[in-house]
């Protein structure tokens, strides 16, 4: 008897014409480890969402789903509570007490569990994820990371049966999403957990997984193993979405076993040792002679009068018609910083400038004025309609154009966001990803000379991402400014041309991208890790491909 068992799975959302999923079918048994990824609006978090009754999303639905051999209905919420684990997207979403015993106390008390057995298994789980250091803190100062795996260590406390993810990695640095999959992984190894997890980061992923389900368009497109997967989607577009070890392989028309590992890549890419011409760094573009769009100066801030410092002399420049991604771990004041750049918070000591000229002039809300344009990590927070073409016109109704210049503008928002389809739906309803293209409209509907963008890519499949990252190419060649904090190294890998670390407050390094990610060992791409050693100046994966075919 499968563990989850999903039978010819319809569902559809209010007022939208397309079903979010159609006839899906999907068994779970236990123990197994399955990875569920597609693009952005393909339906994997609508169909996670049904595993737990609290979660099921309101709209039409025909089919099953059964847990355990019964249909999930009628299995008692209690039941669901304790033995469906469910970790979100967004960590600081899922908290709900004030300190971190709290948090991992409240659904074994929801249990009524007697306060011994409660003891036993808060001991028992700080010690298993190493929280014992932080039970006495508040949940609001830890890092998202952090707050992750509390989330984690709240839900594994209850003593699921099966764990299921929503992407719990889309707001985690590389170091802190590393250590949350590998825990992940050890759950599922050393104690049999059954885990079901949708995610973009299918890198790290894909060698953990027994299974791997694509989903496209609201249906099962492929439900196999992760190296049959790798190979049946080598000529299909979601092949982008692949890892890289195999993107390489498959562009390389490489033979024998396709690797899907940095580790398996590294063995096959020696073929090439010594035979090639190297894949030598494309000039980057001087930056000293163009004028400085943003400028922070010896800038430090705080939040509480009283409190720790999160910026600490800070020192950036970002030249006009420039894409600068500033890196770091989370909590280290990227967001801080990027929210003194858009006036939203001032700085007790420094400067901030705008085109030269002191921020104060552009406090306020960012998304009214005709020169900075914010993006915000959570996207939610510039809906205000309940259909996205009302929420687009909602901005362009007060822009000094012509009817006819707010139609021209929206239509080119609109294709260039990848909106055609979703304009009648509740901004709510969306993907995550497709919340994001949503909220990246309404900013591009300002037309702003600078853009600044925080998590940009969060949510967004590999399609979604090259086509952003175009379009953010097409627009610093018109002469805006894009400046975003990211932690998605194969993005800014592709399409930054300034890449800046900031650990401690401090800005530590700033180099052109390729520079930056070439010297890196942590922050670097796939391509650069696998390529390292045979062509060491390769950071993308065209790079490598183009390498390992001047070779051949």
């Amino acid at each position: 008897m499968a563990l989850l068992d999903v039978q010819n799975l319809t569902f559809s959302y209010p007022e939208r014409e397309t079903p979010a999923l159609s006839g899906v079918n999907l068994r779970v048994e236990r123990g197994e480890f399955v990875v569920v990824c597609g693009g952005s609006g393909s339906g994997k978090s609508t169909l996670i969402r049904h595993f737990k009754s609290a979660l099921t999303p309101h709209g039409q639905r025909q089919g099953q789903v059964y847990y355990q051999g019964v249909p999930l209905e009628k299995v008692d919420l209690r039941t669901q509570a304790s033995q469906i684990g469910f970790v979100m997207q967004q960590p600081a979403q899922q908290l709900v007490t004030d300190k971190v015993w709290h948090e991992m106390a409240f659904g074994l008390e929801n249990l009524g569990l007697e306060l011994e057995d409660m003891h036993l298994r808060l001991a028992e789980m700080a010690s298993y994820f190493g929280l014992q250091s932080w039970m006495d803190r508040n949940v609001w100062e830890l890092s998202g990371g952090e707050q992750q795996m509390l989330n984690l260590a709240s839900v594994m406390a209850m003593h699921p049966e099966v764990l299921v993810l929503d992407e719990p990695t889309s707001q985690l640095d590389p170091m802190a999403a590393t250590e949350f999959l590998h825990a992940i992984q050890r759950l599922n190894e050393h104690m049999g957990l059954t885990v079901v997890l949708v995610e973009h980061r299918l890198d790290e992923v894909f060698p953990m997984a027994d299974r791997v389900v694509v989903m496209e368009g609201g249906r099962v497109l492929w439900d196999d193993t992760p190296r049959r997967v790798g190979q049946a989607t080598a000529d299909h577009p979601l092949a982008v979405c692949t890892p890289v070890p195999m993107r390489i392989f498959h562009g390389a028309y490489g033979t024998g076993t396709c690797p899907m590992t940095v580790k398996e890549g590294r063995a096959w890419l020696r073929q090439y040792q010594g035979k090639s011409s190297q894949a030598q760094p494309e000039p980057t573009t001087p930056t000293a002679d163009l004028p400085v769009t943003l400028e922070a100066r010896e800038v430090w801030f705080r939040y509480e009068r009283h409190g720790a410092d999160v910026l600490q002399g800070l020192n950036l420049r970002v030249p006009r018609g420039q894409i600068y991604a500033l890196m770091g771990d989370n909590g280290g004041g990227k967001s801080t910083a990027l929210s003194l750049f858009s006036g939203a918070n001032r700085p007790y000591r420094g400067k901030i400038s705008v085109y030269g000229r002191d921020g104060k002039e552009y406090k306020g809300n960012s998304l009214a004025g005709k020169v900075l344009g914010v993006l915000p990590q959570n996207p939610q927070t510039l809906f205000v309609r309940d259909r996205v073409e009302e929420d687009l016109w909602e901005l362009l109704r007060d822009l000094p154009l012509s009817q006819e210049e707010k139609n021209a503008r929206l239509d080119w928002v609109v294709e260039q966001t990848g909106l055609e389809g979703l304009l009648g739906q509740h901004p709510y309803d969306l993907s995550g990803g497709e919340q994001q293209r949503a909220a990246l409209a309404k900013v591009l509907l300002l037309d702003p000379e600078i853009l600044l963008l925080d998590e940009p890519t969060k949510g967004l499949d590999g399609c979604s991402k090259q086509t952003l990252g175009k379009l953010l190419q097409t627009l610093t060649q018109q002469g805006k400014t894009v400046w975003m904090v990211s932690h998605d190294v194969e993005f800014c890998g592709s399409y930054a041309h300034t890449c800046g670390l900031l650990f401690g407050g401090r800005l530590v390094s700033e180099q052109p991208a390729r520079t930056f990610f070439a010297g890196n060992h942590f922050y670097t791409t796939a391509a650069n890790q696998m390529a390292r050693g045979v062509f060491p100046q390769a950071v993308t994966v065209e790079d490598v491909v183009k390498a390992c075919t001047q070779s051949q």
